[in-house]
């Protein structure tokens, strides 16, 4: 004979949350270790910011980071239109990566770079995909022989999506110059324009529309610009009034 199964709900509470280069959700690439130059810090909070909860941790070089969606709606629904399908394409809901889940959990495997205990407990992480202010339910390192078998398949996305042609505008240049991290800066830009954050129904569009990503303290502005079949980006100011 079949019970079914409980119906207890449970409720989480986060351990810590995320201090990351990404103030908005919009421009944060789909998946992580896409922008490598992404850096961020997972702050622990009391009563997990014991030192003694991350002994060995640093004997590993990624780590898998549970969180939640905070900024996605309560709501869901079982099919979502994945942008790799170009946002039309619907597929279930568990079947994709989408931030629009019943629960609202997030994985993200990302690269630990150090662990700093002096006052509570943060972790250095790079190549994270986790906006400003996300809140952390777990960490478990990373097994490489256990959770990267060979002979996997990954659906309608076998590979990482096409990195596009970014340029930098004169102005942008020169405002760009005038940063003490210029050089991180840039590569994070790059990295992060380069993944076409617009819509996905937006690929391959020509127009002369302005669109704009909060990076650390600075909003970049960019626009798309159509050479025949090649979409280029060009990164037209970087302003920090913002």
């Amino acid at each position: 004979m079949h019970h079914a199964p409980s119906s207890e709900s449970f409720t989480l509470t986060p351990i810590g949350y995320v201090v990351s280069d990404y103030a908005d959700k919009f421009g944060v690439p789909r998946q992580p270790g896409l922008a490598p130059a992404a850096n961020a810090e997972l702050i622990l909070s009391p009563p997990y910011d014991d030192p003694l909860v991350v002994r060995g941790l640093d004997a590993f070089s990624h780590v898998w980071i549970s969180f939640v969606f905070h900024q996605s709606p309560e709501r869901w629904s079982p099919l979502v239109r994945p942008p790799r399908l170009g946002g039309n394409r619907k597929v279930g809901v568990f079947a994709s990566r989408s931030t629009h889940r019943p629960n609202r959990l997030g994985l993200s495997l990302v690269e630990l770079g150090g662990i700093d205990t002096h006052q509570g407990v943060r972790l250095k992480l790079s190549g994270c995909d986790l906006v400003n202010g996300t809140p952390v339910v777990d960490i478990k390192p990373y097994l490489p022989w256990a959770e990267s078998p060979p002979n996997a398949q990954a659906g309608f996305a076998p590979a990482p999506p096409e990195q596009l042609t970014v340029q930098f505008s004169a102005t942008a240049l020169d405002q760009l110059a005038q940063r003490a991290d210029r050089d991180s800066l840039s590569a994070l830009i790059e990295q992060v324009i380069g993944q076409d954050p617009r819509p996905a129904y937006r690929h391959g569009q020509a127009s002369e529309r302005v669109y704009g990503v909060r990076l650390r303290d600075v909003d970049v502005k960019f626009c798309p610009r159509q050479n025949g079949e090649a979409t280029t980006l060009e990164v037209v100011a970087i302003d920090i009034s913002g």
